[in-house]
């Protein structure tokens, strides 16, 4: 026969564990998010912390997987209980009790009678009537058949109770079969007491799994892996019976006995709990859960369920990462696929390896106090993320600045020319003294007396005398960067938008004007420099105080360091000056503004414009004193004015800056 020649595949979601053609963690989107964090205050490990809680739209975060599990075992708790073994003991003494009264009324004779009586005083409690029918010899074939499973079904639980799949494995089990398994427990319990006396138990132990390895299919490696299988199951059995109601656990106590017809069986389970307990103290024995449910469980079922309880507690912890020295690493997948399914610890391992990832790549350090601050390499990759929004914003921009004036300071070249509406070079002070000097002659109606009138009343300078000197353009800027870190800032929205304009001004001089020389000062009550790390990971605090005056003798600093770059002074913030520095160190503070902090605002502005440096005043809010004081300073000093929304600012104050560095460029 010919061979089909076409192929036909079928093709599935992958369910093998983690996808092997998934692209790599994205750190890039991560690294966004929790500078996001940082930016708003929050130190970076919490920041990291807080982008594994989270997650990403297609990747569950810790805080969703925990939300289902905690979900699944409050579930669990509302649907099921623990009444299935005593319901189904119910059932068939039941029919045991029906089927003998059925053959007790077809019996005529005088011990039918008797009988008849034994059986209608029967205890009303289950258990305390299975141990009352214990010595009874039924008459009824069906009942005795009824009344032996009730002893199968006991004994089969019990040992389901340790051993999971017992109850199937034992069913319609011959007394061989049972005999079988009280060697198998009494060679268990002889194993458990040599190691819990400390000897070597791996001759033993390979002797015992050689006789009874078909009963652990979970194949353990030696005592200690047995030791740890068993004790987990016999804790579970624990809560099992101590979650009963009293009553329950009476019956439970009597029951048992009848466990295969025999007391030896409770003997052998009791004496390796107690051994296993002694192993393994701490698996919390004492435990119980509250089942509130309408579906029975077994007893085998219960404590499988407990067991799941216990296993769902743990991995709520684990995913929770609330505890001391808590690691992604803690988090047991193999227990959370068996809990959520695959995907749910695809999604907790990759959490896991974008974790390390961050670390291992070097986007985190610590400082010297211990704490994690983000990298100088986070702080690129970081900038370049802000910036690369930000550009899109300026490339979409028509302009949308308030200008006061325009122009850039360069090396004078010695010549010299007229003065121009808009022009912000230097005047030429000898050249324009001697304009004035010669108009003043030629203007006046009497030569003779013209000399001795300049030497009474001095020169009057027209704007028609005034000449500046010719610069050229520099190459190199100082350029000053003033933000608000009052708690104002916070308030009203405005502190993050503040640290993504720096860290976006901050990127781009770094990376594509390397010669321009950026300081970066903050003001609250007290102004300082500060880095751009640093400024990323600052915290607002409770501080009231806009000090201008302090922030603007810094930048004189700055500039004079650098006297032949072009000056350029940019000041973000939402307050009037409230703030000034006392000639001993110390912050006056006074609202509203004290006149001696204004005056002293103004003549530190003032000397920062004769440095010739373009100023400009980025307004955030409608504060009306605040609009009112920096159009003032705009006129006074010839800077400019703008007031960007809060997702404009750094388009603002990068374009800004962009626009002064090509005014420079003639």
């Amino acid at each position: 026969m010919a061979r089909n020649k076409f192929h036909r595949s079928r093709y599935r979601r992958y369910t093998g564990g983690p996808d092997p053609l998934a692209p790599p963690v994205d750190l890039r989107e991560a690294l966004d998010e929790i500078g996001a964090d940082v930016m708003a205050g929050v130190s970076p490990q919490r920041a990291m912390r807080e982008y594994l809680r989270r997650g990403t739209k297609d990747m569950r975060g810790l805080d969703k997987l925990r939300e289902e599990i905690n979900r699944k075992r409050q579930e669990l708790l509302k649907k099921r209980n623990l009444d299935g073994t005593f319901a189904e003991v119910k059932e068939l003494l039941d029919k045991a009790v029906l089927a003998e009264r059925k053959q007790l009324a077809r019996d005529l004779d005088d011990d039918a009678r008797f009988a008849e009586m034994q059986i209608e005083n029967l205890s009303p409690s289950t258990a305390q009537a299975v141990q009352e029918l214990a010595n009874y010899e039924f008459r009824s074939p069906e009942a005795k058949a009824d009344y032996d499973k009730i002893k199968d079904l006991l004994g089969r639980e019990m040992l389901d109770q340790r051993f999971e799949g017992m109850k199937q494995a034992l069913e319609g089990a011959t007394d061989e079969d049972r005999q079988a398994i009280t060697e198998m427990l009494a060679d268990l319990n002889e194993l458990l007491a040599a190691h819990n006396r400390g000897e070597d138990t791996t001759e033993k132990f390979d002797d015992f799994m050689g006789k009874h390895g078909q009963h652990f299919p979970d194949n353990p490696q030696s005592t200690e892996e047995l030791i740890d299988s068993l004790a987990k199951r016999a804790a579970a059995a624990q809560a099992f019976y101590n979650s009963l109601s009293p009553e329950q656990r009476a019956e439970l106590d009597q029951l048992s006995q009848q466990a295969f017809g025999s007391p030896d069986l409770m003997n052998q389970l009791g004496q390796m709990d107690s051994q296993l307990r002694e192993a393994r103290p701490d698996l919390g024995w004492g435990e119980s859960q509250q089942f509130e449910g309408q579906e029975g469980m077994g007893m085998g079922e219960g404590v499988g369920a407990l067991q799941d309880l216990a296993e769902l507690e743990s991995l709520s912890e684990q995913l929770s990462q609330q505890y001391n020295g808590s690691q992604m690493e803690d988090i047991d997948l193999e227990a959370l696929a068996r809990q959520l399914g695959n995907e749910a610890a695809v999604d907790a391992r990759t959490l896991a390896e974008l974790e390390k990832a961050l670390s291992e790549q070097g986007l985190f350090h610590r400082d010297s106090d211990g704490a994690l601050r983000l990298s100088p390499k986070a702080m690129r990759q970081l900038g370049q993320s802000i910036f690369r929004d930000i550009a899109d914003q300026l490339s979409g921009r028509g302009g949308d600045r308030q200008t006061r004036r325009n122009g850039a300071t360069g090396e004078a070249t010695g010549s010299t020319r007229e003065w121009e509406f808009g022009d912000t070079e230097p005047w030429d002070v000898t050249a324009t003294v001697g304009n004035a000097v010669r108009r003043t002659i030629t203007e006046s109606p009497d030569k003779a007396t013209v000399t001795g009138d300049l030497a009474r009343n001095g020169v009057r300078i027209d704007v028609r005398d005034v000449e500046v000197s010719e610069t050229e353009a520099r190459t190199q800027a100082a350029v000053v960067l003033l933000v608000d870190t009052s708690f104002s800032m916070e308030m009203e929205g405005r502190w993050t938008p503040m640290k993504r304009t720096a860290v976006a001004l901050n990127h781009l001089i770094s990376t594509r004007f390397r010669s321009d020389e950026l300081k970066l000062i903050a003001f609250g009550r007290h102004a300082r420099s500060i880095d751009i790390a640093e400024l990323t990971g600052l915290e607002p605090r409770m501080e009231q105080g806009t000090n201008l005056h302090h922030a603007l003798l810094l930048a004189g600093k700055h500039l004079r360091k650098h006297p032949n770059a072009q000056p350029v002074v940019l000041i973000v913030t939402d307050g009037e000056p409230t703030a000034h520095l006392e000639p001993d160190g110390e912050a006056f503070f006074y609202y509203p503004p004290h006149p001696a902090t204004l005056a002293m605002t103004v003549r530190e502005l003032d000397n920062v414009a004769r440095m010739g440096a373009q100023v400009t005043i980025f307004r955030l809010g409608d504060d009306p004193s605040l609009e009112r004081f920096v159009d003032q300073i705009a006129r006074r000093i010839g800077g400019r004015v703008v007031a960007p929304d809060l997702d404009g600012l750094g388009a603002a104050v990068v374009g800004d800056y962009l626009s002064s560095r090509r005014g420079r460029r003639r």
